[in-house]
């Protein structure tokens, strides 16, 4: 298996800092704070709480620094760490979300034209809305596979699952979030047809 760029040296990071290194894990938290801000936003759907659960993350990649097997990659083993921060945080938590907690960061478009920009802001929040009201463990595939671009092999690493579970939970979870978006869209044009 080829290893990234860079994987090498985070591994290097993970077990200097395994052995004290302060320097060497914040070099760490430094290369991953804003994939793991991003994992957490996705998840969580609340900036500030994304916030918070970064430096959760954080402490909990210290506290199992000694668990940190250097046959695997250090983006897999420090995503799943994430990952099953973020489902046990949202497991614990009631299952809905208000839309003001979605309007966290919009990607800022390339189009200027506002009627453009408009529309592409509210498919996205359509999107984050929907992505919401899955279950932790649809949402997380979703977001490893989409937006942290792993393959189905290193979602089942993140997540110890088997590949081909991932690959099922994965095309489940699009199905789901498809389901969830059209029901949106269809209570927007009923909303819409209202208002004529």
């Amino acid at each position: 298996m080829r290893v990234p760029v860079g994987s090498e040296e985070e591994r290097h990071w993970l077990l200097a800092a395994r052995e004290g290194d302060l320097s060497a894990f914040e070099r760490l938290v430094g290369a991953y704070t804003r994939s793991i801000y991003h994992l957490a936003f996705r998840m969580l759907g609340d900036p500030l709480e994304a916030e918070d659960a970064t430096q959760e993350i954080f402490l909990r990649i210290y506290r199992h620094l000694h668990t940190y097997d250097p046959s695997h990659r250090p983006a897999s083993w420090i995503l799943s760490i994430a990952a099953h921060y973020c489902i046990d945080r949202l497991r614990s938590r009631r299952p809905a979300l208000s839309l003001e907690a979605l309007n966290g960061e919009i990607a800022a478009p390339s189009e200027t034209d506002p009627e453009t920009l408009a529309e592409r802001r509210e498919r996205e929040e359509h999107i984050r809305h929907a992505l919401q009201r899955l279950s932790p463990e649809d949402r997380i595939v979703l977001v490893l596979y989409y937006w942290h671009e792993r393959s189905c092999e290193e979602i089942a690493a993140i997540l110890g699952i088997q590949p081909g579970t991932a690959r099922v939970r994965l095309h489940r979870a699009r199905l789901r979030l498809a389901e969830h978006l059209r029901a949106l869209d269809s209570r927007k044009v009923s909303r819409g047809e209202k208002a004529r």
